[in-house]
This record gives C-alpha cells, sequence and structure tokens, in this order.
C-alpha cells in the first residue's frame, strides 16, 4: 500500500542567494511538492531515529525503554503528519503476512467467544490482523478450511476446541488440543484438578447421588474430562451411576440442550447434585430443574463448567469450574506470534498447562435427606 503523501512547499533561490520577499511569496503560490510521509520523514522531523520511531509505532517491547514523553512526541506526529505505514513493503521486507488463522467451532456467547477475546487482545497489540473461519465441526469445513487460510498466507493458525490431524507448514497453536502433532502447541486445562475440585466440594456438601452430562463427542475436552471424573469420584469415593450418566447431542450452543436431558432424567431418576459439561447446559439444567418442581439449591445442587460471563448473573447465581479461557486465548496468539518471529528452527512448547479454579456462588448447598 502507497505512503499517504504530505504536501510541502519550497521557497525560491537564485544562485545560492536568498530570495526577496516576493520571490519567496511567488514561490509559496507554486504548486505544492507531494512528499511521502515515511519513518526518515518523521525522524528528520523529530530528531529522532527511524528505528526508535518504528519500535514506538508497531508497539514493540523494546519500545518501554524509550521515554514516555518521547513516545508522546512520537505518536502525535505519526497523527499530524497522516503517517500510515506501507504494509506490503513490511510483509514483502520480512516475508511476513502478519495475519493469523483462527478456526473455532461457532461464535456466540460462552467458550469459544472468551477464548476469542484473549487472542484479540494480544494480536491487536502485536500489529496482526487475524481470520476467523468456523466450521461447526463439520469434518469436511475442518479439512478445507486449513487450505484456504494458508492460501491467503496467514503466518501461523489458532485452533479452538478444533481437531489437528496432520502437521502444517506454519506453526499451530490449539486451545483445548490433547493430540500430539510435530509443529503444534496445545494450550490445555488441568482437566484432573477440574474434576477433582467440582466433586470434593459436593461430596463436602454431603452429595452422593451425582447426575453428570456429558460433552459432545465431537467436543475436544469430553473424553479427557470424563477420565478425569471417573478418576476423581474414585479416589473420592463416590459412586458414579450410569443411569445418571447423559451425554450433549448436536451443535447448537443454546441451554435447549441440557434443559431436554435434565428433563429426561428427572423422569426416571432421582439426584441431589448435577455436574455439567459447561454452563449454557447447566443453565439450561436449572430451568428443567425448576420446571419440575425442584428447587436450586435446596432440592438439587448444580455445577457448571467454563464460568462464562452470565454465570454470576443468574438467578441464582452459579457454582462452576473456571477456565481461565481469556488467558488461555491470549496464551494462545502470545506463544503463536513468538513462534512465528523466532522461526521454524526455534523451539517450541508441546504443551502449555493452565489451572482451573472453584468458583462457589449459589446453586450449591447441602444435600437433603430426599
Amino acid at each position: 500500500m502507497a505512503g499517504v503523501v504530505w504536501e510541502t512547499t519550497r521557497v525560491a533561490r537564485k544562485s545560492g542567494k536568498r530570495g526577496s520577499p516576493r520571490s519567496r511569496k511567488e514561490a509559496s503560490a507554486q504548486p505544492l511538492e507531494r512528499t511521502r510521509v515515511t519513518l526518515r520523514f518523521l525522524a528528520d522531523q523529530l530528531g529522532l531515529s527511524p528505528a526508535s520511531i518504528s519500535l514506538v509505532l508497531n508497539r514493540a517491547p523494546a519500545a518501554d525503554a524509550i521515554p514516555k514523553a518521547t513516545q508522546e512526541r512520537i505518536l502525535a506526529a505519526a497523527e499530524r503528519f497522516n503517517y500510515r505505514a506501507n504494509t506490503i513493503a513490511k510483509s514483502l521486507r520480512r516475508q511476513r503476512s502478519f495475519t493469523i488463522g483462527v478456526l473455532v467451532p461457532e461464535i456466540s456467547e460462552g467458550y469459544a467467544s472468551l477464548v476469542m477475546s484473549g487472542i484479540e487482545d494480544h494480536l491487536l497489540q502485536a500489529g496482526y490482523l487475524y481470520f476467523v473461519a468456523s466450521h461447526r465441526h463439520r469434518e469436511d469445513l475442518i479439512d478445507e478450511y486449513p487450505k484456504l487460510l494458508l492460501a491467503r498466507a496467514v503466518d501461523g493458525l489458532i485452533a479452538i476446541d478444533t481437531p489437528c490431524t496432520r502437521p502444517l507448514p506454519v506453526p499451530v497453536v490449539a486451545v483445548s488440543g490433547h493430540r500430539h502433532i510435530d509443529g503444534v502447541t496445545n494450550i490445555v486445562l488441568n482437566h484432573e484438578r477440574a474434576a477433582f475440585l467440582a466433586l470434593d466440594h459436593l461430596k463436602s456438601l454431603g452429595h452422593r447421588r451425582i447426575a453428570f452430562i456429558k460433552g459432545q463427542a465431537f467436543s475436544s475436552d469430553t473424553a479427557i474430562r470424563w477420565r478425569a471424573i471417573r478418576t476423581a469420584a474414585k479416589r473420592l469415593g463416590l459412586p458414579v451411576d450410569p443411569a445418571l450418566v447423559t451425554q450433549l447431542e448436536g451443535d447448537s450452543p443454546s441451554p435447549d440442550l441440557g434443559y431436554q436431558l435434565t428433563k429426561r432424567l428427572l423422569s426416571e431418576r432421582s439426584f441431589t447434585a448435577l455436574f455439567a459439561f459447561n454452563d449454557i447446559s447447566a443453565i439450561g439444567a436449572i430451568r428443567a430443574l425448576r420446571e419440575c418442581g425442584r428447587r436450586v439449591p435446596d432440592d438439587v445442587s448444580v455445577v457448571g463448567f467454563d464460568d462464562i460471563q452470565a454465570a454470576a448473573y443468574q438467578n441464582p447465581a452459579l457454582t462452576t469450574v473456571r477456565q481461565p479461557l481469556r488467558r488461555m486465548g491470549e496464551l494462545a496468539a502470545q506463544t503463536l506470534t513468538s513462534r512465528v518471529e523466532s522461526g521454524p528452527t526455534a523451539t517450541h512448547p508441546r504443551t502449555i498447562h493452565v489451572d482451573p479454579e472453584l468458583i462457589v456462588r449459589e446453586t450449591t448447598a447441602p444435600a437433603t435427606s430426599k
């Protein structure tokens, strides 16, 4: 992209002598010369090096060493002269596009939107643009979208709850990725800790008949979290009744999936607590419990998972296992841009673990005698 031009005037000079006031006035009336506003132009105006100006305008970490007042001068000059970076030249010079591809199942309230917010926060500061492709768990799109993004010369990919099945020619970071694929860094929650926190809380309240809502078969976390739940239950001496285990089906992000499963459970079995795969299904479960005359938490305690923004504003407020989803998104973006900038020969982590936190609110209480 061509740089923005800045209009200047030159004072006429004759034989190296200063012109008269009249000649200077006439010269200023001549057509304006168009001058490209570059880093060098800004450097000349400010008496600084182009490197210092570049650091500030690109928000590079090294810019922190430049005095705040100088940074403000640079930003003010860039705005005054309407400076715009030549991104095409920058891309050609560095052999990078400064764009990232992001694969998500869908964008709605909950897991993916919180992870995306963390990704956006970092990429904005790092000077990257991004493409988002939503595949709705369709295998053909999961296979095709990486090819389309690579054709657009992305520097790397972030896969959110999306299976990575083979190595790609660019760095990849998978949020909730559990497969060990060359070139892929996985950002994963400590599910063993998460399951133990939730079940230990319910056990401390006297609950032993606990119903479970598992995630959809296509979700990256479903199998590993269910194994963690069974391990934690065994460790705590809690029974897991297969008749109280249900599984979400369909790709809708609506609470209706949890609502329907809980209605079905209530028609066949009794239980004093329910541990849902995510907050969305837990919200649907609470609606079903109320419609069937069960008070939450007096008759049935409910624990969700994720701690989406709406969880604290439900009535009653939802007890849940918090995944640091925004932080996971930031970690994914930081890790990917670091890998892009350090080059393909640099070492990188295979897995980055993050820890959960139990957030106790109003949907859990001591078990009744029923």
